[in-house]
């Protein structure tokens, strides 16, 4: 299930809430059917990635992270294949009762999604397998679920570019933690023939993507901080002074070590989510460009 990941489905929805709330539009059970969709679907991503990477021959006994429970025989590759379906279904189940509030126009999109979770590691052509996982999370775990969490409660899409950039900077700290895993299995991965960014371009490179990631995401949402209060600067602040300390380390680290990082980085996002909202709500309604 990989608990420590979590937080990545869970920082888009809520940053979704942030700018339903800056709109005066915050609605409970919309917003809490799509944070039990985000975290469903997630949840049969990590699924589905153990079961197809075990089909595939990309996980083996010994791997550096976390324990990988079919290779290591904890689980059977069928009841792997099983959980996996299953959690789509119910993923699938919440994902239509969001219909109620935005339309069938949303069932081509919770498909899409949907079939991302499986795509992501599964054939004919695996998307984490060939380079495309980065900017496949910044599109489903940062754009969608942020432009639709805020549109399912205000039934609309005002604002929409301070909306997307927010969407696309939420997409680019969901995809540092993405780095993070590569970063650390990037010796398994060649082996194995899975081409991931690390693989590609290195730990150097993608090292130094991971800190630019976090700062240009910042960067791209001065359309927002340059409408609120000036106190409200401290948000990005915080999330740089953080994100500073946390790359410091994975540049430094290798194997095993840098499991922590993988929670931490997720974590510094769903800190940088929340108090997104938390400043939505305190500074009230503003205007934006």
């Amino acid at each position: 299930m990989r608990l420590r990941t979590l937080p990545v489905s869970v920082a888009g929805v809520v940053a979704g809430c942030g700018c339903a709330v800056w709109q005066g539009k915050f609605d409970m059970v919309p917003a809490l059917l799509c944070l039990l969709f985000a975290v469903s679907a997630q949840i049969a991503s990590n699924f589905g990635n153990e079961y197809y990477d075990f089909k595939n021959g990309m996980d083996r006994k010994g791997r550096e992270g976390f324990r990988r429970g079919v290779a290591e025989g904890d689980i059977s590759p069928k009841s792997m294949k099983y959980a996996t379906f299953i959690t789509l279904g119910i993923s699938a189940a919440i994902g239509c009762s969001l219909m109620l509030y935005g339309g069938l126009w949303l069932l081509p999109v919770g498909i899409a999604i949907l079939l991302f979770a499986l795509a992501y590691s599964a054939g004919p052509y695996p998307l984490s397998h060939h380079g495309l996982g980065d900017i496949a999370v910044v599109i489903f775990f940062g754009i969608v679920p942020v432009t639709f969490t805020c549109y399912l409660q205000t039934g609309g899409w005002y604002g929409f570019p301070v909306l997307l950039v927010t969407s696309v900077a939420i997409g680019l700290l969901a995809a540092n933690v993405l780095i993070v895993n590569n970063y650390r299995d990037k010796e398994d991965d060649e082996v194995a023939g899975k081409r991931t960014t690390v693989v590609i371009f290195g730990r150097k490179v993608m090292g130094y993507v991971y800190l630019f990631s976090g700062i240009f995401a910042m960067a791209i949402m001065t359309p927002l901080w340059l409408q609120l209060p000036v106190w409200a600067l401290l948000l990005p602040l915080t999330y740089l002074m953080m994100h500073g300390a946390t790359w410091r380390k994975l540049i430094s680290s290798r194997g095993a070590a840098l499991n922590p990082l993988l929670g931490r980085t997720a974590l510094n996002l769903l800190v940088f989510a929340v108090l997104l909202l938390a400043l939505f709500e305190v500074a009230g309604n503003v205007t934006f460009l």
